[in-house]
């Protein structure tokens, strides 16, 4: 009986659970909903937007022929934007008058402001500047295209635009083409069709009419689409391109799942050639010759400043001065700035230097002709008047003399107590020296324990006026002891140098490493340069029967670069459009070397053209890195971890 009592207890108390739960329920259902309704925090779950917008639509009609209107009018399935429309998105043929694209809600609305020419194929090519409202996932490599005519043109080249001088790609230059094989077309008339190069200096020209065509590059800086500045870079291709199009088969794979494939379809498809064109681009050389400034910072030096090199001096004629013998000039190389150190200091001390100056001129017929300009100089620095000699001051203490400083001659001595094997030491003065005394410079080296002095070259450097060097073959793990007597050196103002002592010693050949590049492909009059991480020029060398060697390098990473210098003089030099001209080649070691101390990395093979120029230079060299792409945000993984 109890049992049964039990029972029928238990029975009852769930009946009354059950009942409690019904009515309950819908109570605690709606109090969550209104909680959830109410609630102003970010809502959890769903996957972040990754997907890009999609085009679903435009009037006219994607491919339409016999279209007539300047207006056109692109529809997508979401809301968009358009991202650096004047920069990324190219209309072709190019239009003189800056179209007109703006984009509202899910439209863009594009007006071309140039008549449309008859039978004409026009792309538009947005390349990725059309990305979605809300998260800014690009509609990539998107090109809209329609025709005048009866036909669409379906041609494309493609290729790679890239810095003549150091590989590096250039961003945003146009690539065009021309129907009229003329070399004047180029500066004449605008392309036919045009592209702009990616961050990868990649291009594709679409909607291409087949025949034959010359390709330019022009860094279009008065967006004319024509090369009719000097300072404009170009390229331009010595072969005409031809298009031409391929049936090829690409493998699909048609998967079950993420894990497992169905099969592996052929499917057929078009693709166009060339493909795999190579511009390189330069700058033409300006030859212009002008002054481009006159200055005069402090009272003892006046400065003329020229647009490009010169063979001869320019010739000064003192107005209210004489000229003659009043000046120590320092140069430059290329003669395109002149330094002018004032000697006497009766006429440095005048506020004003009246002269003439006579120079080679490029006049409005692009010949050199001689020119005169009458200049006044002022000092933008007041002389400092020498004071009276001052009185001797007396100690409070002992009543001793106070003698004045001297004040030396300045000098930066260059001989690091490390000395490399392959070093020199350099002086340079804050100005020219009048004369020195050789006798007073000493280059001692220590031998067991004493010091012996050693013979060494000691001789003005070719270039700066200011600057000796000294030069002698040390011995390496070597202790050495540079000195110069007190008034070795006068400066022209009068001052001399004071005493000078430097010790160093040089460095074991153990501490370095040797690179041997073996060379195939290379002119006979070509140069290697020695790269450092940051494709900054460490060495330079000849090559030599194919070989160019490189000693007593520090340990680090290496690359190199090589140059076919035609001219034989020592240096890259740029192409020329008139002259039909292209820029020296340049090739890329396409490894980085990365010696250690006491290595010799002898035979490295080199072809310089088993390596496509577009792939040579290695992308941790290149300071034009490729746009990143659009990153998808973590918060999905963030979302699944909460």
């Amino acid at each position: 009986m109890k049992n049964l009592y039990f029972c029928n207890m238990l029975q009852f108390e769930n009946q009354k659970i059950k009942y409690i739960v019904r009515r309950v329920l819908p109570v605690l259902a709606l109090v969550a909903m209104i909680y959830s309704c109410a609630s102003i925090g970010q809502p959890m779950g769903g996957d972040k937007d990754t997907t890009p917008p999609r085009f679903v639509g435009s009037t006219p009609v994607a491919g339409a022929t016999n279209a007539k209107k300047n207006k056109i009018s692109l529809v997508f399935d979401e809301f968009i934007k358009i991202e650096k429309a004047t920069e990324k998105v190219v209309v072709s043929p190019p239009q003189i008058q800056q179209p007109e694209i703006k984009a509202a809600g899910k439209r863009i609305q594009v007006n071309l402001l140039d008549s449309l020419k008859e039978n004409t194929t026009y792309t538009i090519d947005f390349s990725d500047a059309i990305v979605d409202n809300n998260e800014g996932n690009p509609l990539g490599n998107f090109a809209f295209t329609f025709s005048t005519g009866a036909q669409i043109d379906t041609m494309e080249v493609a290729g790679t635009l890239l810095d003549a001088s150091n590989l590096e790609p250039i961003k945003g230059m146009l690539v065009g083409l021309h129907s009229n094989l003329n070399d004047s077309a180029f500066t004449k008339l605008p392309f036919d069709r045009v592209a702009r190069t990616d961050s990868r200096g990649h291009f594709s020209i679409r909607g291409i009419a087949p025949g034959k065509y010359r390709i330019y590059g022009l860094m279009d800086a008065d967006q004319n689409f024509t090369f009719n500045q000097k300072s404009e870079m170009i390229a331009f291709n010595d072969s005409l391109v031809i298009p031409t199009m391929e049936e090829r088969v690409r493998m699909d794979t048609a998967w079950v799942d993420s894990l497992t494939y169905d099969t592996i379809i052929e499917k057929k498809y078009t693709h166009y050639l060339p493909d795999n064109l190579i511009l390189r681009a330069f700058k033409e050389l300006n030859n212009s010759q002008y002054l481009v400034k006159s200055e005069r910072l402090v009272p003892k030096k006046f400065t003329f400043y020229f647009a490009n090199k010169a063979d001869t001096l320019p010739v000064l004629k003192g107005l209210n001065f004489d000229e003659k013998e009043a000046f120590v000039i320092e140069k430059t190389q290329r003669n395109d700035t002149i330094h002018y150190w004032v000697k006497d200091s009766v006429l440095y001390k005048q506020d004003t230097l009246a002269l003439s100056l006579t120079y080679l001129y490029t006049d409005t017929l692009n010949q050199l002709v001689p020119r005169t300009d009458t200049l006044r100089l002022v000092s933008k620095q007041k002389l400092v008047k020498e004071e009276p000699e001052k009185k001797k001051k007396k100690k409070k203490k002992d009543d001793e003399e106070e003698v004045e400083p001297t004040k030396f001659l300045s000098v930066k001595v260059d001989a690091p107590s490390s000395m490399d094997v392959y070093g020199s030491i350099s002086l340079v003065f804050e100005e020219p020296i009048a004369y020195f005394d050789s006798a007073a410079i000493h280059l001692r080296q220590k031998v067991d324990t004493l010091w012996k002095d050693v013979p060494f070259e000691f001789e003005h450097d070719s270039i700066d006026i200011k600057k000796f060097n000294l030069y002698y073959d040390w011995e390496p793990t070597s202790e050495y002891e540079f000195t110069v007597d007190s008034t070795a050196f006068h400066g022209i103002y009068g001052l001399f140098t004071d005493k000078i002592k430097q010790g160093f010693k040089v460095r074991s050949e153990d501490e370095y490493a040797s690179i041997t590049f073996n060379i195939t492909g290379a002119d006979p009059s070509a140069f290697v340069e020695l790269l450092d991480a940051q494709d900054k020029v460490v060495r330079r060398r000849r090559v030599v029967n194919g070989i160019a060697d490189f000693y007593f390098l520090n340990p680090g990473k290496y690359s190199a670069r090589l140059i076919n210098d035609r001219n034989g003089n020592g240096e890259w030099d740029t192409g020329n459009f008139e002259k039909g001209l292209q820029p020296e080649e340049v090739y890329y070691y396409n490894m980085i070397l990365e010696p250690k101390a006491n290595w010799d990395l002898n035979k490295q093979s080199w072809d310089i053209h088993a390596t496509p120029l577009d792939k040579q230079k290695l992308d941790e060299l290149k300071k034009q890195k490729p746009d990143e792409d659009k990153k998808k945000n973590n918060n999905n993984d963030e979302r699944r971890r909460r």
